[in-house]
């Protein structure tokens, strides 16, 4: 028999479905299936559920709504934490699309990419009974839990976020590195040197892939890598090893702001941008236009990407396997700024001095 106090504490507040789940004697994900309809919930579980639901009020419009569709008309979104632009951008437009189609967005996001960090996030934002989701997680693998939480609902991928019944909505990263790489081949540098992302991000991986792949069929050596963690120290870091290579003409970044911390070091080493070596990035952050001197890098539309993800998510969600209002996401674009020129204006200094 219920707490008496417990039933005065949830009137005194608006109700969660953690209390639709203590009165109905289920969880709290057997509370969002019932909600769904879902078809592994028993008659007389989701009866005690619907039961729950209309003493306690809980999110009476929503559950009316869902009652009479089936649906919550609500989206998750699991992200990884991060304060990267890329992520604002991308939430834009999630919620942009959304909105348009009706549909509220509930986000959720992982302060890790372990696999306890994404289960953990996957289960709340799945416990608030949402009709679908959409994953933008830089992991690179799945574990059993993961592929059992998102098996029932449809779901849509970007980035690294890679279930097997996920549908991928996402920028060709191959293609990031391959502009970049032959950007610079173009303006006559004998090879590209490389400052990597994680690599436990699928994005590093890609990139780093269409870097080597451009540079092997053009017949160059892939000079070593060297690796950073997305942030501008890092970046640093590596252009305080870059800026002591000679040779070292041309650097490809694999994020701006990791290219941003490469410039400075390139500034303090006396090493010039372009003039002495040419830098490009990924991502065309807002910052990017106001570096010194500007960056060249490649624009990854985020936000286009996030709005393609919805409308794809809704198009699974209302069981048409190609809905003719999906659209893919546009091509990474190259911008050239200030931080790129030809080999030929470089000076002789970097291939060794003959003094």
């Amino acid at each position: 028999m219920p707490d008496p106090s417990d039933t005065l504490t949830t009137q005194l507040r608006t109700p969660a479905m953690a209390d639709v789940a203590r009165l109905a004697g289920v969880s709290a994900q057997t509370v969002s299936r019932a909600l769904r309809d879902h078809p592994h919930v028993q008659p007389a579980t989701r009866a005690k559920v619907l039961d729950a639901v209309r003493q306690l009020g809980y999110r009476r419009n929503n559950a009316a709504r869902a009652l009479s569709s089936g649906r919550s008309h609500t989206i998750g979104v699991v992200m990884h934490q991060t304060a990267a632009y890329s992520s604002g951008s991308f939430s834009l437009g999630v919620e942009r699309a959304a909105r348009e189609a009706g549909y509220a967005i509930s986000t959720v996001t992982a302060a890790s990419v372990s696999p306890e960090a994404v289960e953990a996030a996957l289960a709340q934002v799945i416990d608030q009974g949402v009709d679908g989701l959409v994953l933008t997680l830089p992991m690179i693998g799945t574990t059993p839990r993961i592929d059992e939480l998102t098996r029932d609902l449809p779901t849509v991928a970007t980035d690294g976020s890679r279930t097997p019944d996920a549908e991928v909505v996402a920028i060709d990263q191959r293609q990031i590195g391959a502009l970049a790489t032959q950007h610079l081949l173009d303006l006559g540098h004998e090879t590209v040197w490389h400052v990597a992302g994680q690599a436990a991000w699928l994005e590093s991986v890609r990139r780093e892939e269409g870097w080597r792949a451009t540079l092997v069929d053009a017949g160059r050596e892939p000079p070593p890598i060297l690796t950073g963690d997305w942030s501008a120290a890092s970046g640093y870091q590596a252009g305080l090893i870059l800026g002591r290579i000679p040779e070292a003409s041309a650097v490809f970044v694999a994020g701006d702001e990791m290219a941003f911390g490469l410039l400075r070091a390139l500034h303090e080493l006396g090493r010039t941008v372009p003039d002495d070596i040419s830098v490009v990035g990924v991502d065309d952050i807002r910052l990017a236009a106001y570096a010194t001197p500007p960056l060249t890098t490649v624009a990854q539309p985020f936000d286009q990407v996030g709005a393609a993800a919805v409308n794809h998510l809704i198009g699974l969600i209302d069981g048409v396997s190609e809905p003719p209002s999906i659209e893919s996401p546009p091509d990474p674009r190259l911008i050239i700024r200030s931080t790129t020129a030809q080999r030929s204006r470089q000076h002789p200094t970097t291939e060794g001095d003959p003094r």
